[in-house]
C-alpha cells in the first residue's frame, strides 16, 4: 500500500515581505545638476526626459525615488549612487 505524500501549503507571504523597497537620491549642495543627470540616465539607463525630471525633484523637492524593487537591489542602486557621489537611502515603499 503506498502513501501518497501530503500537500504541502505554502504559507502566504506577510503584507511586511510583500511590500517593495524605494531608493531615494537627496539633495546636496556639491554635485551639478547636469552631473545627477548624467548619473541617472548612465546608470539606470533613463532617457534625458525622466533623467531631468528625477533631477528637479532632488533639487527642487529635496528627493526623489528613482527606483523600486526587491531590498537587495535597492541596496544595490544605493551603493551605487553612493559610488557616483551621491547621497542615496533606501526605505520600504509606504
Amino acid at each position: 500500500m503506498s502513501v501518497a505524500p501530503a500537500e504541502v501549503t505554502r504559507p502566504e507571504l506577510s503584507e511586511e515581505t510583500e511590500r517593495s523597497w524605494i531608493t531615494l537620491v537627496w539633495n546636496d549642495p556639491v554635485n551639478l545638476m547636469s552631473y545627477v543627470t548624467y548619473v541617472f540616465m548612465e546608470y539606470f539607463h533613463y532617457d534625458r526626459a525622466k533623467a531631468e525630471m528625477l533631477m528637479l525633484d532632488v533639487h527642487e523637492k529635496g528627493r526623489a525615488v528613482v527606483s523600486a524593487g526587491s531590498r537587495e537591489e535597492m541596496e544595490r542602486d544605493v551603493t551605487a549612487m553612493h559610488g557616483y557621489g551621491l547621497w542615496a537611502t533606501m526605505q520600504k515603499d509606504t
